[in-house]
C-alpha cells in the first residue's frame, strides 16, 4: 500500500477533497451502492472539475498506484472502489445543459440519472437510460445503456454524439465520430477501460409523458403469459417496451393489502404512441391474461424513471447474474417458474430487458455493444439488506443461473456482471474483442484503467 504522507501529497493540487483513511469521513466515503463490497482505498479524490480529474489520473501513472473511476457508484461488481489505491469520484462533476435549439443535451461525468432526467425533462425531453434514478448516467452509458426507452429509442450508446476523455497519458481529447472514431466505437459498450469521460454529449426526444406501469399476475399464469409475452414483444411496434419481472409483492401502497409479500409474475410496460391509443395498444393482455394489478396509466417520465427506486436501496446487500436471451423455449420457461418459485428473500427478482426494437436495427460492427441481435437482456438479483442471507443470495442466483445458462446467447450486458473474470468478459464483446484489445492498446497500454470489466492490452502494447 502507498504511505499515506504520499498520498496526501496529491491534496495540494486539488481543488476538491481528498479523503484518507485516517479522516472522519473515510469510512462513509469508501461506501458503494452494493453493500457486498468492502475494500480500502489509500484515498478517494473528490474531483471538482476536468483539471482534477488530469491530476489525479497523472498522479496514479507517476506513482504506479491502482485507479478506480466512482460517478453513481452503482456497479454491480463494485468496481468504483479498489483495496489500496486512488478512487477518482466524479460526483461533483453533476451539470446537466440543454441546447433549446439542437435539443442536445450535455452530461457530466458524474451525473445521476435523475439528475440527467429532471433537466431534461423540463425542457420535454428525455435522453435513453436505465430506470434507477439514483443510477450514475457514466457507468450506464459506457456499458451500453438499456432501459424503458430501449425498443423506442435504441440504448444511451445509440444517442451519444460526442465524449470528452481524460486518458491514461493525462490527455483531454473529444471522441466522436469525427474525432478519435475508434474511441469513440470503444467507449460505446466498451466500459470504462479507455479512460474517464468528464462529459457526454446526447441526442434527446421529444417525450415528456408516458402510458407506464406495471402489472401482476399470480404466478400459475407465468408458463402461458411468457409465451404470450415472447411473440408479442417480437413483433410489438416501437413504442411499446415491457420488461418481464419475478418479485415478491412490497407490503406497502400501492399494492393492495391481499397481494402484500406474494411471489408474483410482473411487466412493467411503458408506450410512448399516441394517448388516444394507449387502451388499445394493451386491451389484447388485459383480455388474454386479467391482471391481478393494474397500475398502468399516463405519468411524467420522472416519474416512471425512479418508480423503483425504493426497492434497490444503498447499501443492501446484491449478486448479480446475468445472460442475453434469443429465446424463452418451454424449458427455459419451466427453470424460470421453479426458481421464481424460490425467490429466496423479498427484494430478490429476475428480469427480462428487451433490447430489439431501435437498438436491434443498428448495424452490428456500428459500436462495441456485440448483441445487436438478442431479444433480451436477462438478469438475476439476490438482494436482502441483511449481510448474514448473502450466502443463501449467492447461491439462489448462481443455480438460477447455471440451469439457464444453457438456453442463452452467450455473453452479458456488462452493467449487470459482476468480477467473472476474462472469459465471462470476452464473451461479452464477442467479435468485437480482438478490435477492443487493439483500441486499449493504443490509450491505455500499461492498462492504468483495469478496475472494470477489464479487456486487457496485447503485450506489443
Amino acid at each position: 500500500m502507498i504511505a499515506e504522507e504520499t498520498i496526501s501529497q496529491l491534496a495540494t493540487d486539488l481543488r476538491g477533497r481528498l479523503i484518507e483513511p485516517h479522516h472522519a469521513e473515510y469510512d462513509a466515503s469508501r461506501r458503494v451502492h452494493n453493500g457486498m463490497i468492502h475494500k480500502h482505498p489509500a484515498g478517494i479524490a473528490y474531483c471538482a472539475d476536468v483539471a482534477d480529474v488530469i491530476t489525479c489520473v497523472n498522479y496514479a501513472r507517476e506513482h504506479h498506484l491502482l485507479v478506480a473511476v466512482r460517478g453513481g457508484g452503482h456497479s454491480a461488481a463494485g468496481m468504483g472502489l479498489c483495496d489500496d489505491g486512488l478512487v477518482i469520484d466524479l460526483s461533483q462533476l453533476n451539470g446537466v445543459y440543454v441546447d433549446p435549439d439542437t435539443r442536445t443535451v450535455r452530461v457530466e461525468g458524474g451525473c445521476t440519472l435523475g439528475q440527467l432526467d429532471h433537466v431534461a425533462h423540463a425542457f420535454g425531453a428525455v435522453v435513453p437510460s436505465g430506470i434507477i434514478s439514483t443510477t450514475g448516467v457514466g457507468g450506464i452509458t459506457l456499458g451500453g445503456g438499456l432501459g424503458y426507452f430501449t425498443r423506442q429509442c435504441g440504448l444511451s450508446i445509440d444517442n451519444l454524439l460526442e465524449a470528452n476523455v481524460v486518458l491514461a497519458n493525462g490527455r483531454l481529447v473529444k471522441a466522436s465520430a469525427e474525432e478519435n472514431a475508434d474511441l469513440f466505437w470503444a467507449l460505446r459498450g466498451g466500459g470504462g477501460n479507455f479512460g474517464i469521460v468528464t462529459s457526454f454529449l446526447f441526442r434527446s426526444h421529444p417525450i415528456s409523458t408516458v402510458y407506464a406501469g406495471p402489472m401482476l399476475w399470480e404466478l400459475s399464469d407465468a408458463p402461458a403469459l411468457m409465451r404470450w409475452y415472447q411473440d408479442f414483444i417480437k413483433t410489438a411496434a416501437d413504442d411499446v417496451n415491457g420488461f418481464l419481472a419475478f418479485l415478491t409483492v412490497p407490503p406497502g401502497p400501492p399494492f393492495p393489502e391481499h397481494l402484500h409479500m406474494k411471489k408474483m409474475v410482473g411487466i412493467v410496460w411503458n408506450y410512448t404512441g399516441p394517448p388516444d391509443w394507449a387502451d388499445a395498444t394493451f386491451a389484447p393482455i388485459r383480455q388474454a391474461f386479467p391482471p391481478a394489478l393494474d397500475l398502468v396509466g399516463p405519468l411524467p417520465v420522472p416519474v416512471l424513471q425512479s418508480m423503483f427506486d425504493g426497492l434497490v436501496p444503498p447499501g443492501y446487500q446484491y449478486y448479480w447474474k446475468a445472460d442475453f436471451v434469443n429465446e424463452l423455449s418451454d424449458e427455459a420457461i419451466d427453470i424460470h417458474l421453479r426458481f421464481a418459485e424460490m425467490l429466496p428473500t423479498p427484494l430478490s427478482t429476475m428480469h427480462l430487458y428487451p433490447i430489439n426494437g431501435a437498438a436491434a436495427r443498428v448495424a452490428p460492427d456500428a459500436t462495441a455493444w456485440a448483441y445487436r441481435h438478442a431479444t433480451w437482456s436477462m438478469v438475476i438479483l439476490g438482494s436482502d439488506p441483511d449481510p448474514a442471507n448473502n450466502d443463501k443470495l449467492i447461491s439462489w442466483a448462481k443455480e438460477y443461473w447455471q440451469a439457464l445458462h444453457p438456453y442463452s446467447a452467450g455473453g452479458a450486458y456488462s452493467n449487470f456482471m459482476m468480477d467473472e473474470g476474462t472469459d465471462r468478459v470476452q464473451a461479452t464483446y464477442g467479435s468485437h474483442y480482438p478490435r477492443l484489445v487493439a483500441i486499449k492498446t493504443k490509450y491505455d497500454p500499461q492498462n492504468l484503467f483495469r478496475v472494470n470489466q477489464n479487456i486487457v492490452p496485447s503485450s506489443e502494447g
